[in-house]
């Protein structure tokens, strides 16, 4: 049993400390974004009291207000689709192509995977400290919601690791005070085969071995040219954050410097340095004279805002406030018995709260990576191209299409399904029936239904099959496939729906 008190009041400073730095980070390293060399800055070029605006920044705020509005338990790829919809505008690369994508109905995380050269960019890594701060000492749990977020831009790309990576490392940052033990923690949440997490690793030895920052900074170049966004690639980015992290030695301007001289998409990588840095130190870690050369002030680029602009925080304290006040539930969401016996045989429980006083649990550390290695790294490994996903009181289910949904260039089409059944009911087996619902002219090859075992030591509840969906000759534009699963006497039916393109 792993229980964990973090003192309010320390939170509540390290979750203010987080976005100060973030918006220090984000407005020195603006000016020069974009620039592939080394540079040599050294601090701020811009008037003080002016904050720069950040879609770093912003987009968090449109999640804070998805947290507000349903909940925790709510969070989902589909719904924060909805919001992206609904308050993000900007079109730019990826987050344009979601959005794109949505609107010819795929439904994320598909609609990050279609058509999308930006998977491996660096969209959703800038964007975690929402995760974080309302997941403290949670790092499988901010990593979750942070690869949910992830996949409605990024799909199966890079760059949803990166975010889960990030995510995982700042929200064990409220428990574990050396930083080099929250990259672990960090790495343990995503593939080890990953691009991200290679890049991270090699980075970590080349520290070991004496390396200076600029020579680490440019092997790091060099062993990520081949990934194609130029200074807009994940792997890279999130690694030159970590590069100011660890020779920067605790100390907040050198750190931020050493991620800015790095290089390429230097406003993200020092806003991250910042909100990283912030969590492990708080307040005190950062200088006065950079606190109030910033301010308190969030100045958005990129949400719609209602017409008294009442939806998102104008500063950091009034974000600050807002996440201390939901933290609690998403704490109730997540602190919560663990079995992981699909995986790794783990069987314990985790409890965080926040109270008077910290009381950190012996060998924190070690759990945390037990429990981020097999929750989230072992979903994110199972994570293909042109997925969806459909939800039921009882069961969850993922469909993962075998290739793009294009009829042009695919007259067959395979579709691979898993049915996880929940443990919140009887522990029963169940009989799911399937329904497809498809345009004349189509077929659907596969079983009628599927025996799925009851959630138990052995088997968690997991059952698969497969189907091939035959297109016709001379299909619509656009085809809707809707694929209905039910279970015998019960209530609660899964809706999984799609489009093929011709």
């Amino acid at each position: 049993m792993i229980k964990i008190t973090l003192d309010k009041e320390a939170y509540r400073d390290k979750v203010y400390a987080c976005f100060i730095g973030k918006n220090i980070g984000g407005t020195m390293g603006a000016p020069y974004e974009g620039k592939r060399e080394v540079l040599d800055v050294e601090g701020f070029v811009t008037e003080e009291g002016v904050v720069l605006p950040n879609d770093d920044l912003d987009l968090q705020l449109a999640w804070l207000y998805a947290l507000e509005q349903y909940g925790p338990y709510a969070i989902t790829p589909e719904l924060l689709g909805e919001f992206w919809l609904s308050y993000i505008v900007p079109h730019w690369n990826e987050y344009g192509i979601g959005k794109a994508n949505m609107r010819r109905g795929l439904p994320p995380p598909m609609s990050g995977d279609y058509d999308n050269d930006w998977q491996n960019s660096n969209g959703a890594w800038i964007r975690t400290e929402i995760w974080a701060t309302v997941c403290p000492a949670l790092p499988h749990a901010a990593a979750k919601y942070a690869a949910t977020d992830a996949m409605v831009d990024h799909g199966a790309g890079e760059g949803t690791f990166a975010a889960a990576f990030v995510a995982a490392m700042q929200s064990a940052a409220f428990a574990v005070p050396e930083l080099k033990k929250c990259i672990e923690i960090g790495l343990s949440a995503i593939p080890a085969e990953s691009r991200m997490a290679k890049s991270i690793r090699f980075v970590l030895d080349l520290y070991e071995a004496g390396t200076d920052w600029l020579a680490a900074r440019n092997e790091v170049q060099k062993l990520n040219a081949d990934i194609g966004n130029g200074w807009f690639e994940a792997p890279s980015n999130v690694t030159y954050a970590v590069i100011g992290l660890l020779w920067g030695e605790g100390d907040f301007k050198k750190s931020m410097i050493t991620a800015i001289n790095c290089g390429d998409d230097t406003d993200c990588t020092a806003a991250t340095v910042g909100a990283t840095m912030g969590i492990l130190y708080g307040m005190a870690g950062i200088p006065e004279d950079w606190r109030r050369h910033i301010g308190d002030d969030i100045v958005t680029i990129s949400l719609v805002k209602s017409s008294n602009g009442s939806y998102f925080p104008k500063t950091c304290t009034e974000l600050t406030e807002r996440i201390v006040r939901i933290a609690p539930f998403a704490l109730h969401a997540n602190s919560t018995r663990y079995t992981n016996w699909g995986y790794t045989g783990v069987f314990f429980e985790l409890g965080v709260e926040l109270g008077v006083g910290d009381e950190i649990a012996e060998d924190t550390y070690g759990r945390l990576l037990e429990l981020c290695r097999g929750r989230v790294a072992k979903e994110l490994e199972c994570l293909r191209p042109y997925t969806a996903y459909g939800e039921s009181n009882l069961a969850n289910a993922t469909l993962s299409l075998g290739c793009e949904p294009d009829a042009s260039r695919n007259k067959e089409i395979g579709v691979h399904l898993l049915i996880e059944s929940k443990c919140y009911f009887e522990s029963a087996p169940r009989t799911a029936n399937f329904r497809w619902i498809i345009p004349d002219g189509f077929k659907v090859e596969g079983p009628k239904t599927l025996f799925v075992p009851d959630f138990n030591p052995h088997t968690c509840g997991r059952k698969e099959c497969d189907f091939t969906i035959v297109v016709p000759e001379n299909p619509a534009p656009v085809s809707k496939i809707l694929l209905e699963i039910s279970f015998n006497e019960r209530l609660s039916p899964i809706y999984i729906s799609f489009p093929i393109y011709s």
